[in-house]
Formats: structure tokens, C-alpha cells, sequence
């Protein structure tokens, strides 16, 4: 009997036939491992860029500062579960660094007024540290901004790349053939269950 609100947990039935095993063939191929190691490297690059721009222009961040530490947490879960294969994450990945190619390419190229390089002119203060002391220069900032647009459009460009190549695409081969190919079964039929 089912409650209204509430859902029963089911387990998960594969009915795979005797004999035969469940494999992601797509997992094995070298230019889907690429992508997957590509992607995490960018996603990565991505998160030296914010810190960097964080630690060194902390007290020029304005409102800022927490938004880039939940960002860079959102690309260090990102980047744990697609080393995992979770192909669900790559078009989250790509959202993320449009938004953050949008800020990007505004603090850089100054389409709401002021961007980096012209704080470097009479008139405005230096950034400080995270830390305390000084942070970087304005034409510093400016320029590992500038590095997070091409950055991104790679992370966005790969991304889509990882999510067109099928990742979780699942087929069942004979036992033998999954052996042959060296590819870890994620269900097996009955009789190799029991064995």
C-alpha cells in the first residue's frame, strides 16, 4: 500500500540473461578517457584562476568574495563526480562557466563601467590581500581574468564534447567478450552472479 506523499525505495532489476554482463563500452575508448581528464583539468585551471583573483583582490571583490568560494566548491563537486563518469554534470559544468565567462568577460573588458586595467590609474587604491598586506596589481587581476574567458569557453566547448560522447550508454555483451575487452561489468547474468 502506498501512502500519498510518500515513495517506497525499489531496487534497481536488471534482467540480464545467463551468460552475458552489462558494460559502458563508450567508458573504454581513449577519447572519451581524454575528455573526462581534459574536462577536470579545466575545471581545475578554473578554480586556480578564481582563487588567485580572490586571495590577490580580496578587498576589491566588493559583494564577490563568498559567491567565488561557492563557485569554486559547485567545480571541485563537478569535477569529483565526473571523474566518476556522472555524465549529468558536464551540461551544469558548461552553465557554470557560461555565467562565469559572462562576469569574466564584464570585469575584464569593463562593459559595466570599470574593469581591472583602468584601476590602475590616479584616483583608486590597491587591492589587499586575503591575508592582509598587499594583493596583486590591477594589471594582474586584469590579466588572470582575462585567462578565466578562453578558460571557460574551453570548458564549455569540452563539456558538450564529454556529453555528446554517451558515457552512459550500456550494453549487454556475453561474458567472455566483456573479459576480452577488459571492461569491468556493471551487472552480470544469474549464473555468473552465482559464481
Amino acid at each position: 500500500r502506498l501512502r500519498r506523499g510518500k515513495v517506497r525505495a525499489v531496487a534497481q532489476v536488471r534482467n540480464v540473461r545467463p551468460g552475458y554482463a552489462v558494460i559502458h563500452p563508450n567508458r573504454d575508448k581513449a577519447i572519451c578517457k581524454i575528455t573526462k581528464l581534459v574536462i577536470i583539468g579545466i575545471l581545475f585551471a578554473s578554480i586556480v584562476l578564481m582563487l588567485i583573483v580572490t586571495v590577490g583582490g580580496w578587498s576589491k571583490l566588493e559583494g564577490m568574495k563568498p559567491v567565488n568560494f561557492i563557485w569554486m566548491l559547485l567545480y571541485v563537486v563537478a569535477a569529483y563526480y565526473i571523474a566518476r563518469w556522472a555524465r549529468g554534470l558536464l551540461p551544469m559544468a558548461a552553465a557554470l562557466a557560461i555565467l562565469l565567462l559572462i562576469i569574466a568577460a564584464i570585469a575584464t573588458l569593463g562593459l559595466a563601467g570599470t574593469n581591472w586595467f583602468d584601476r590602475s590609474s590616479s584616483g583608486f587604491g590597491p587591492a589587499q590581500s586575503m591575508f592582509g598586506g598587499h594583493g596583486l596589481t590591477p594589471d594582474e587581476l586584469g590579466t588572470f581574468t582575462l585567462l578565466l574567458i578562453p578558460v571557460e569557453v574551453a570548458l564549455i566547448l569540452v563539456s558538450m564534447l564529454g556529453f555528446t560522447q554517451g558515457w552512459n550508454v550500456e550494453v549487454e555483451v556475453p561474458m567472455e567478450e566483456a573479459r576480452r575487452r577488459g571492461s569491468k561489468p556493471i551487472a552480470v547474468g544469474p549464473d555468473e552472479a552465482e559464481a
